[in-house]
C-alpha cells in the first residue's frame, strides 16, 4: 500500500522479481532446452523474434560501475543469439538482465513488455520450458496480471514441482488473489525445499497479512541475514524490514535501517523514500520533499510523487498537490499502456483528488478481477464510505479484516466505518488497536 492500500501488492511485486533474479542462476544451471530437429524451421520462428535493445541508463545509475559490465554482457549475449538463434540460454540470461535493469531504473513500461517478447519466443522454440515459464510468471505479477500469472506459474509446477522458486510466484500470485490459506500452503513448501531470503521475505508478509507483526519483523530479519550485503535483493528486504518498524511506530529503528543501506548504496531511492515518509511524520516537509526529490531524481517511481502530492496537501498548497496527482495520473497510465495494470492504484489517486465517482469505477474493475484481496477490500471499503454508504463499506472491511491483519491505517479505516454504521464500541476499539500498533499515527 503506498500510503498503505497498495503495500502488499508493492512489495510482493518486488519479492516475485527478486526471487526470479536470485534464482536465475540456479535456473539457468542444466537449462534442457530441446534441441530442434529442423534448424531451418527454427531459424524461420526466431526471424520475426527480434530481442529488443538494452535501454540506456541516465543520471545517476548511467554512473555506476555495474552498467558498463551490464552493456558488456547483453552485446555478447546478442552476439551469440546473432550467430545462434535457436542459443535459448543466451536468451533466457537477457531476459534475467532486463528484469534485473527494471528493478535498478524503474523503466517497466519498457522492460516487461520488452522480457514476455522475449520469454515468448524462448516459448516458440520450447513450450515446456521451465525456466520461460518461471520467468513469464514473475513478469505477469508484475504486472499485477495475477490470473494469469498463477495460471502459468501451475503450468511450471507441473515440470518441475521439486524447484523452491516456483512456489514463491504461487506464494505471490495466492496473495494478490486473495487465497491466504493457499498462499501459507505453498509459502510452508517453499520453505522446507529451501530456506532462503526470498522463502523468509513471504513468510514476513504471511505473518503482516494474519495479524502477526513481531513474526514478521523476525521473518525479515532473517532475510536480511541471508542476503548479501550492499546486493539489491538485500537492500529491499533491509527496506522492508524498516518499513515494518514504521508500521509499528519504531522510527528510530526504521531511520537506522534507511540510513545503512545508503551507507552501502548511496542510489538506493526506496531508502530515500523511506527516509521522507519518516520526515513527514515528524512534519519536516521540507527535509522529506528533499529526499523525494532525489528519490525520484534517480528513478521514474510514480509512489515519489504521489508522496510530494501527499506533502503539498499537508502543507495546504491544494493546487500544487492537485498537479501532482494529474502527474501521477499519468504516469500510471503510461504504465498501463505497456499491459500494466493500475486500477487499484488510480482509485486511490481519485480519492485523494475528491474524485470519488472516478475512484469507484476503476475501484469496481479491480473488485471484479479480485474480490478476496483485503487491498481491494479496503479501498471498496474507503470508497463506499466517501460515497456515504456505510452499509456496503461494512460489507467490505469485514472482509479486509477477516484474516486478523493489524495494518493501523486499515484498522482505523475500519474504525471510522464501524462508526458510520453506528458501532461506536466496536469503532472505539480499533482505533484503540491502531493507536496501540503505531501510536504516531493520527
Amino acid at each position: 500500500m503506498k500510503t498503505q492500500t497498495t503495500h502488499y501488492s508493492k512489495k510482493i511485486t518486488f519479492f516475485t522479481l527478486l526471487l526470479l533474479f536470485a534464482a536465475s542462476t540456479t535456473l539457468m544451471v542444466g537449462c534442457n532446452a530441446k534441441a530442434a530437429t529442423n534448424k531451418t524451421e527454427v531459424n524461420q520462428k526466431v526471424v520475426s523474434m527480434d530481442i529488443p535493445p538494452l535501454k540506456e541508463r541516465t543520471g545517476e545509475l548511467a554512473k555506476a560501475d555495474e552498467w558498463i559490465k551490464t552493456k558488456e554482457k547483453v552485446a555478447d549475449l546478442m552476439k551469440k543469439v546473432s550467430e545462434k538463434p535457436e542459443d535459448i540460454n543466451a536468451r533466457l540470461k537477457i531476459a534475467t538482465i532486463y528484469l534485473s535493469e527494471a528493478r535498478i531504473t524503474g523503466e517497466h513500461p519498457y522492460y516487461y513488455p520488452a522480457t514476455l517478447q522475449i520469454l515468448e519466443g524462448v516459448l516458440s522454440l520450447d513450450p515446456q520450458n521451465f525456466e520461460a515459464l518461471t520467468f513469464k510468471a514473475s513478469v505477469l505479477m508484475s504486472q499485477h496480471r495475477f490470473k494469469d500469472a498463477l495460471q502459468v506459474a501451475q503450468s511450471a509446477r507441473t515440470i518441475n514441482p521439486n524447484n523452491a522458486y516456483i512456489y514463491g510466484v504461487l506464494v505471490d500470485a495466492n496473495v494478490e488473489l486473495g487465497n491466504y490459506e493457499e498462499a501459507v500452503r505453498m509459502s510452508d513448501i517453499m520453505q522446507g525445499l529451501k530456506p532462503s531470503l526470498e522463502s523468509y521475505t513471504r513468510a514476513s508478509y504471511l505473518r503482516e497479512i494474519y495479524g502477526d507483526y513481531p513474526g514478521s519483523i523476525d521473518a525479515m530479519g532473517l532475510a536480511v541475514q541471508a542476503g548479501l550485503p550492499g546486493s539489491e535483493p538485500y537492500c529491499w528486504s533491509k527496506k522492508t524490514l524498516a518499513y515494518l518498524y514504521e508500521q509499528t511506530g519504531d522510527l528510530k529503528m526504521a531511520e537506522k535501517e534507511y540510513m545503512s543501506i545508503l551507507a552501502e548504496r548511496p542510489s538506493y531511492a526506496f531508502a530515500l523514500e523511506g527516509l521522507a515518509r519518516i520526515e513527514k511524520q515528524r512534519k519536516n516537509y521540507d527535509q522529506a520533499l528533499k529526499y523525494l526529490n532525489e528519490a525520484s531524481a534517480i528513478m521514474p517511481e510514480f509512489s515519489f510523487h504521489e508522496e510530494m502530492a501527499d506533502i503539498y496537501a499537508l502543507q495546504g498548497d491544494k493546487a500544487k498537490s492537485q498537479t501532482k496527482y494529474l502527474e501521477v495520473v499519468n504516469m500510471l497510465k503510461e504504465d498501463a499502456a505497456s499491459g500494466h495494470i493500475v486500477y487499484l492504484d488510480l482509485a486511490k489517486i481519485y480519492i485523494k483528488t475528491e474524485m470519488f465517482d472516478s475512484a469507484y469505477i476503476y475501484a469496481s474493475k479491480e473488485y471484479e478481477m479480485r474480490p478476496n484481496n483485503i487491498d481491494v477490500n479496503r479501498v471498496m471499503a474507503e470508497v463506499y464510505l466517501k460515497q456515504k454508504n456505510p452499509v456496503k463499506a461494512n460489507e467490505c472491511i469485514e472482509l479486509a479484516l477477516r484474516t486478523g491483519c493489524k495494518n493501523p491505517e486499515l484498522l482505523n479505516l475500519a474504525g471510522m466505518v464501524k462508526m458510520a454504521v453506528g458501532e461506536k464500541d466496536k469503532s472505539n476499539e480499533l482505533f484503540a488497536e491502531a493507536k496501540k500498533i503505531n501510536p504516531n499515527q493520527e
